[in-house]
């Protein structure tokens, strides 16, 4: 490791320890040419996954943006936010665990209503009423009769 001080290529580990959950490893380190003490973290280099929207472009998967759109979709129902934390969980896991690193909008979408679905009809119909941009009561209408179809 390349001292921050003087630019010398080699230093000694003096002490280590895991941080974040072990999700990364803290050395402390000593120059040895000019033995000032510097820090330096160690973590999994990760690939983010793109996400490819509607209009063809693409932007990183963003865990925040999909917990808060669940959120506004369960405002004012009996929803604890460890529910939906465990529902963003398992879709974040399911794509993760996906052989490409790029993927559709519209499969994070299903996805997200499938699980919606199953937890609170309400929320899912507000979360599908905004994802799949329903333009008429007719189409609202519809969407309510085929959940109370697969509910029979």
């Amino acid at each position: 490791m390349k001292c921050p001080y003087c630019g010398f290529g080699t230093s000694k580990v003096l002490n280590s320890r895991p941080v974040n959950e072990n999700e990364t490893i803290r050395r402390r380190r000593q120059c040895e040419q000019c033995e000032r003490r510097f820090t330096t973290y160690e973590k999994v280099e990760t690939i983010p996954i793109m996400i490819i929207k509607r209009n063809m472009t693409r932007e990183p998967f963003d865990r925040e943006k999909l917990l808060k759109g669940i959120v506004r979709s369960c405002n004012k129902r009996s929803i604890s936010i460890e529910q939906i934390e465990g529902l963003v969980d398992e879709i974040e896991n399911a794509i993760s665990t996906m052989e490409t690193k790029e993927i559709s909008s519209t499969t994070i979408g299903q996805m997200t209503m499938e699980h919606l679905r199953n937890l609170d009809e309400v929320s899912y119909i507000r979360f599908a009423s905004v994802y799949k941009q329903f333009k008429s009561i007719d189409e609202f209408i519809t969407e309510l009769e085929n959940i109370k179809k697969q509910k029979q």
